[in-house]
């Protein structure tokens, strides 16, 4: 496990949806992404860092700058590749971790289903511990959770509601009809 070497910091990142905020901390090998927060319209950004992250301070390193412009060129509907290398994953147990990157494989413009991931990690009665994995997920958007849905073909949860979830699919080609179920068959896993 890397050493933390100082206190949280965040960079905020606007979109169309709100203020995206990305928490992260210095270790020995350089800065790790501890947490990603999508927006939530209640409560502003920098209140739901604190309330998480007491002390945090609103402070970028190049590497973070550069993933927050990415994050935002992605929400603006750019056909953006996010990268994990900055992504604290190992706090995650070993199940958690192969569920986050598989979902990181699941490409723009399709979706799949947690009973697929599950399938798809070898454990095909475990889809609900992948939705709440997913569920959970630390790093939304990066892990590109709102890509996977119901098995029923419904959207399903989404930390930064169904509304975002449906323009982000919507964004990435993925048509939805009015009573929120995903129109295709372009099913991964």
């Amino acid at each position: 496990m890397e050493m933390k070497l100082g206190p949280f910091s965040y960079v905020l990142a606007p979109s169309a949806f709100g203020a995206l905020s990305i928490v992260w901390w210095e270790i020995e090998t350089g800065p790790k992404v501890y947490r990603l927060f999508l927006p939530d319209e209640q409560t502003p950004a920098e209140d739901v860092i604190q309330m998480n992250f007491p002390g945090a301070s609103s402070l970028s390193c190049p590497a973070i700058a550069e993933l927050g412009e990415r994050v935002q060129r992605f929400l603006a509907g750019e056909s953006i590749e996010l990268n994990l290398g900055l992504l604290a994953l190992e706090r995650y147990s070993e199940f958690q971790r192969k569920v986050l990157l598989a979902e990181h494989e699941v490409p723009r413009g399709w979706v799949s289903t947690y009973g697929r991931i599950a399938k798809s990690l070898g454990t095909p009665r475990a889809a609900r511990a992948v939705g709440n994995a997913l569920a959970r997920n630390p790093f939304p958007v990066i892990i590109p959770c709102h890509r996977t849905i119901r098995a029923d073909g419904r959207l399903g949860g989404y930390q930064g509601g169904l509304n975002m979830k449906r323009a982000l699919l919507e964004m990435e080609g993925v048509e939805v009809d009015d009573a929120g179920s995903v129109l295709t068959d372009q099913f991964y896993y």
